[in-house]
């Protein structure tokens, strides 16, 4: 009985150690692992600090309102979809490629967007694709746009300065525009389009570009009808050039 009690004793031991040293070679955490599949909802991408440097995930993770990211909050107003974030050496959060795509009652509603954020602030680049039907209209554009941003911008100020429009808005529209006019002479909001390379809703094709207030200044471009043309304008709108020049 006693021999016998030692070698199950023995045996348990042992086959303890064996399922250990066989997990712990499974996963070795500096090992290389090959799979041919593998399911997931999300993926981390992470320095050995622990520094997350990019984001792969479905909509459903898609980081948003009380997550954070490298101790960091993340953007509350910004839609959830699947896609990517990537992050710089100091976790800051620097561009991202999303993508979504639905049926809707009378149409469907598609998207995808690549976008490179300038440091600390938002996106000055953007791969943009949009397609969108109601009914038996349909409008497909894609287009890459280069965008300045306000220099003195971060982007937890700009959150928590949407959060004050926001709620300055839901009261007094006119506040919330004094208050916006304010913060854009400071020099921390201010979106403004620079070029454009695509199409746009008149379904002209071209290159399109804006002065540093937004306003458009110069397009090149094949508009509908497959005529060629090229405008310039003053800082007012008006058109002061055209090739061809416009009948009369």
């Amino acid at each position: 009985m006693n021999r016998e009690l030692v070698f199950l004793r023995a045996f348990a031991i042992a086959t303890v150690v064996g399922v250990f040293f066989i997990t712990s070679s499974g996963f070795n955490k500096t090992g290389k692992q090959k799979f041919s599949e593998i399911d997931v909802e999300r993926i981390n991408i992470i320095e050995k600090d622990g520094t997350v440097k990019m984001i792969i995930t479905n909509v459903d993770r898609f980081p948003h309102g009380k997550d954070t990211i490298n101790n960091r909050a993340t953007n509350v107003g910004r839609k959830k979809r699947s896609g990517m974030l990537f992050f710089n050496e100091e976790g800051i959060e620097c561009g991202g490629f999303i993508y979504d795509g639905r049926k809707t009652a009378n149409g469907h509603s598609s998207g995808l967007s690549l976008t490179y954020d300038q440091y600390d602030g938002d996106q000055v680049m953007q791969l943009l694709m949009q397609d969108d039907k109601t009914g038996d209209e349909r409008f497909v554009r894609s287009s890459l746009a280069f965008i300045d941003q306000p220099l003195k911008e971060t982007q937890q100020k700009r959150d928590e300065i949407n959060r004050e429009l926001d709620e300055l808005g839901k009261k007094d529209r006119k506040a919330m525009q004094e208050k916006y006019n304010e913060y854009k002479k400071q020099g921390l909001v201010g979106t403004v389009p620079r070029m454009v390379l695509g199409k746009t809703m008149s379904e002209s094709n071209g290159l399109f570009l804006f002065d540093d207030k937004g306003k458009p200044r110069a397009m090149f471009y094949v508009d509908k009808d497959n005529s060629a043309k090229l405008d310039f304008f003053d800082e007012k709108g008006k058109t002061i050039a055209s090739f061809p020049e416009k009948a009369k």
